[in-house]
């Protein structure tokens, strides 16, 4: 690995409640803490380039997600509690706690978003300010499927089917199911040329050491069956309770994506925010924090260190 890769930060192993999460730690020690969550299927190595444009800002808190990465792969539950979004949330806050950090900013793309989603709903005192990349609300995005969709995220209803059928469809040749996710969704490799330019070689590595392996896309399925059961179930409770995000949020989302083709994502999270939602599309697919890292790293600066003015 370059010496540049993750330099001046710390792995670390933390105990949550009911899990052991794969935490890496840097940045300024006494900046505003800033948590990014990653997605599927990948791990926080995918940070690595905007950590690097945001370490002199921002105490920096990189979780490996529950089912992930280096945390923890446990068997999935019956109704799939243990990979719901909320146990996931409760993980980044019980980390938080065992890092002292009270209140945070945070971030989170694709899986790591809808975490942070729940997050913001569940403990919203703990949230300053929240972004999204490349997602909508996933009840939206259930709610609007047709064919079309359905071709788009086939994986969102492939990965749901009964253990061990997608499992084993998976495991018979995991590491090209790994490059066919991570080229797709309008990324960069998949319009030809370099073999996935957008991702690092460190990055890449690490995503193949830790997802194919049988219980890591055990796990990984686990977390699409929690999102299309026992979350929804959370979701639609939340809203007839009427919560909505607190804080102010910033939604990216990319050009040649998924999201930017069949939704408005300012218009769905605004609907489900109390406080100011901004955001734009950028010229980019799906793995926006590896297409852009600059773009990406100047954009959560801009959004995070800004102060809301009182009216006056």
């Amino acid at each position: 690995m370059t010496s540049d890769w993750f330099a001046g930060f710390e792995l670390q192993q933390l105990q949550t409640r009911s899990a052991q999460a794969a935490v890496r730690v840097g940045g300024r020690a006494d900046g505003p803490a800033l948590v990014l969550l990653h997605g599927f299927p990948q791990t926080h190595a995918m940070w690595q380039r905007v950590a690097r444009e945001l370490a002199p800002h921002f105490k920096l808190v990189l979780p490996d997600l529950r089912g992930y990465g280096d945390s923890s792969h446990a068997p999935g539950l019956p109704d799939h509690s243990n990979y719901s979004k909320r146990a996931m949330a409760q993980d980044v806050v019980d980390v938080a706690d065992a890092l002292g950090i009270d209140t945070f900013h945070l971030c989170g793309h694709d899986r790591g978003g809808r975490v942070a989603h729940r997050l913001a709903l569940d403990h919203p005192e703990r949230v300053q300010k929240l972004c999204v990349i490349d997602i909508a609300p996933t009840l939206d995005m259930y709610a609007r499927t047709d064919m079309a969709f359905a071709r788009a995220y086939y994986h969102w209803f492939h990965l749901i089917q009964p253990a061990p059928l997608p499992e084993l469809m998976i495991g018979g040749n995991a590491q090209a199911y790994l490059h066919a996710k991570l080229g797709g969704w309008g990324s960069v490799a998949a319009k030809g040329g370099a073999r996935l330019p957008h991702i690092e070689p460190q990055a890449l590595a690490e995503y193949e050491r830790c997802f194919c392996r049988a219980e890591a896309i055990h796990s990984a399925c686990e977390d699409y069956r929690a999102s299309a059961g026992i979350d929804l179930d959370h979701d639609r409770e939340s809203r007839e309770r009427g919560l909505r995000i607190a804080c102010d949020t910033l939604v990216l989302w990319g050009e040649r994506g998924v999201v930017q083709k069949f939704f408005d994502p300012l218009a769905l999270w605004q609907a489900q925010c109390e406080g100011t939602v901004s955001g734009e599309a950028l010229p980019a697919g799906h793995f926006i924090p590896e297409e852009l890292p600059e773009a990406t790293a100047s954009a959560l600066l801009g959004f995070m260190t800004t102060t809301a003015e009182t009216p006056t």
